[in-house]
């Protein structure tokens, strides 16, 4: 590939002991910042590989996750594959992993043995509950975490169930927490020398994003009713019909709300003893959105995205996929991009939401074929030639 300008990562060198989701998304994050890093897998490799819609013979899944990486294999069930894993290690600045709790123990890469091998060594683990606590052995899952979290139990129509995010967002959040929590460990270790462990729950990552419907719990200690596509705090805060679909608007206080109603004529409501507050507006909700809606309904979603954005109103359609990756804005924005593989096709993925100005994301690695990098990675690390032939005819190494 063509040589990319340097992200401010460089030269950090990370071991991914992760697979499926919140750790390879974790790594990502930092390869699309400029870390050298190295994927550690299984000879059968990260289970993704094989999972969704095959292009080509590879997984798009696997493509959107694994980008800027270079792939090793190793057995880490032999004890010659741990002895390569602690050479790895022990120049390294970074491990990430998401096995469960005491895993890395088991591999006796427990918190003492990996300060003492390398005392510079970040350790980030992600895990569905945590290492403490009387869940911290259990399995976990997206689904779980969201519905563990309170996640679920706050989603949904008022009458109707709970009802998931169709994306993975406690994976996600987690891999986000752990690159933020990696990254402030690489600033505090440049004032200490010293490395440290950091640790994300899935369960505890989503209830963080609770918001304001934890503070109204704290506040009033009853549980949050499920409103759909309502606010929970404000109204008229939601969707809107319109002559050809809906809409969406955010009126998140008074002066955005009273531009809203005085650019569709009903500039009143705000004045009327029946409306003038929040609390009587949220008390009379049918009223105010079939007030609204009958005056929406009399022209276009183009026509009001126009007047409404033109006031100052946020407001935008419910986009499917097709629509988003067709808008302009998504296209300026290169949300978009194509991620060659190591001697194979390029397939599109998403962009980068983080835009830096001199040091920008790029995509400075392919998406590796398994075991693409294991040799030219063990040699970077001090593995003689002949060694390297024999952990690969040994089967505790693998190339591709």
């Amino acid at each position: 590939m063509a040589e990319a300008i340097k992200g401010p990562l460089d030269g950090l060198r990370v071991i991914d002991l992760t697979r499926v989701l919140s750790g390879p998304f974790c790594t990502m994050i930092l390869g699309d910042l400029g870390a050298d890093v190295i994927k550690i897998e299984p000879p059968k490799g990260d289970p993704v590989r094989a999972q969704g819609t095959m292009t080509e013979g590879h997984s798009g899944y696997f493509a959107g996750f694994n980008r800027n990486k270079r792939s090793v294999v190793l057995d880490l069930y032999s004890d010659a594959g741990k002895a390569v894993l602690r050479r790895l290690l022990a120049e390294a600045d970074v491990l990430v992993e998401n096995f469960r709790p005491g895993t890395l123990d088991k591999l006796g890469l427990g918190e003492a043995a990996l300060k003492e091998l390398n005392p510079r060594l970040i350790v980030a683990s992600i895990n569905g509950y945590g290492s403490t606590g009387p869940y911290k052995d259990r399995p976990a899952f997206d689904f779980i975490a969201q519905a563990m979290s309170g996640f679920m139990g706050v989603n949904g129509e008022a009458d109707g169930p709970p009802m998931r995010a169709a994306p993975p967002v406690s994976d996600l959040v987690a891999g986000i927490y752990a690159a933020l929590g990696i990254l402030a460990s690489v600033i505090g270790r440049e004032k200490t020398g010293q490395g440290q462990t950091v640790e994300v729950a899935m369960v505890n990552g989503l209830l963080s994003l609770m918001a304001y419907l934890s503070s109204e719990y704290f506040a009033t200690h009853k549980v949050p009713a499920r409103t759909g596509n309502d606010h929970p705090l404000v109204y008229p805060y939601g969707l809107f019909t319109c002559s050809d679909g809906q809409i969406a608007v955010a009126n998140s206080h008074d002066q955005i709300l009273t531009r809203f109603l005085d650019t569709l004529d009903l500039g009143w409501v705000m004045s009327d003893p029946r409306y003038d507050s929040n609390p009587k507006r949220m008390a009379a909700r049918e009223e105010l959105r079939d007030l609204i809606n009958g005056r929406m309904a009399g022209k276009s979603q183009e026509h009001w995205l126009g007047v409404l954005n033109k006031a100052g109103v946020p407001c935008g359609i419910v986009q499917d996929l097709a629509q988003v990756f067709s808008d302009p804005q998504i296209k300026a924005q290169e949300m978009v991009l194509q991620a060659p593989w190591q001697d194979g096709p390029s397939q599109p993925v998403l962009g980068f939401p983080v835009k830096l100005g001199s040091t920008p994301c790029a995509i400075h690695q392919p998406v590796p074929q398994l075991g693409g990098g294991t040799e030219q990675v063990l040699a970077e690390f001090g593995f003689g030639s002949e060694e390297i032939r024999q952990l690969v005819e040994q089967g505790v190494a693998g190339s591709r």
